[in-house]
């Protein structure tokens, strides 16, 4: 069985999954989106879609009927022809928004984030203008004591 480096369960790497593919469907779903101009084009973004739905299937449960789907039309080539290739292409992304959607259904909610103590990390020009307020101010207080 193959582990995932990240873990299951976490909410940001799920979101970002999730936004990275969702905007790999609307490429290929969206009204305004440009159609594929050549089978090339149609390759590579369902080449896109089957690596958002490898890395979704990561984070949704196994055995999930839109993981299954997805992954059937993910193993599937793209038929010859520019008309067929684009109709499932179309399918997968299809797919591929309902993983998204079944993905953000199983999500878990983020736990309060611990926050750590930070120092302020003064800037150079700071560090400089307070070293030579310090210089200037021991000046003055040589310059005013009686010899």
């Amino acid at each position: 069985m193959h582990m995932s480096l990240f873990s299951r369960r976490d909410p940001g790497l799920q979101r970002d999954r999730a936004v990275a593919a969702a905007e790999t469907v609307a490429l290929v779903l969206a009204e305004d989106s440009p159609l594929p101009e050549s089978f090339g084009d149609v390759e590579e973004l369902a080449q896109r879609l089957r690596g958002h739905i490898s890395q979704l299937g990561a984070v949704v449960p196994p055995g999930t009927s839109a993981l299954h789907s997805a992954q059937q039309l993910a193993s599937a080539s793209v038929p010859d022809g520019h008309l067929p290739g684009r109709v499932h292409l179309a399918k997968l992304a299809e797919a591929t928004q309902r993983l998204i959607a079944t993905a953000q259904a199983h999500s878990v909610a983020p736990a309060k984030p611990t926050r750590r103590r930070r120092w302020w990390k003064p800037q150079l020009n700071v560090l400089r203008g307070s070293v030579f307020a310090v210089v200037i101010a021991c000046l003055v207080l040589a310059a005013s004591t009686p010899r």
